[in-house]
């Protein structure tokens, strides 16, 4: 294990397989919201890291793929309260046609630094 903590493609997904920000009404009709989903992917990525010994105060990159760039002012608000935008990570946002389920708006991966302790 290195200094640098690479997390994928990651998703709003609950460990039961449901995703947050997803709501899906008895007629079938679903709702997303991508304030609740970009919430979620992050903390998502802050409990991947946690395993690894780092925390989300560490990453250092962030690319986001986001369905639609109408999404990015609801992004841009949850992305904010969890970095600064003259300290944070660098950052890319690109659009995609899709993501590996309909429900999502939002995929995040990430790159963290985390010094090894020196033996």
């Amino acid at each position: 294990m290195g200094d640098f903590i690479y997390v994928s493609g990651t998703s709003s997904r609950r460990e039961d397989n449901t995703h947050e920000g997803v709501e899906i009404s008895a007629d079938g009709t679903v709702t997303k919201d991508i304030a609740t989903q970009t919430r979620a992917v992050i903390k998502n990525i802050d409990k991947i890291l946690k395993l690894a010994g780092a925390g989300i105060e560490d990453v250092i990159d962030i690319t986001t793929f986001l369905v639609d760039m109408q999404d990015f002012k609801g992004y841009n608000a949850v992305y904010n309260e969890f970095f600064h935008a003259e300290t944070g990570p660098t950052r890319t946002t690109v659009a995609v046609h899709q993501l590996p389920h309909p429900n999502l708006l939002i995929e995040i991966k990430a790159v963290a630094y985390k010094p090894l302790e020196s033996a």
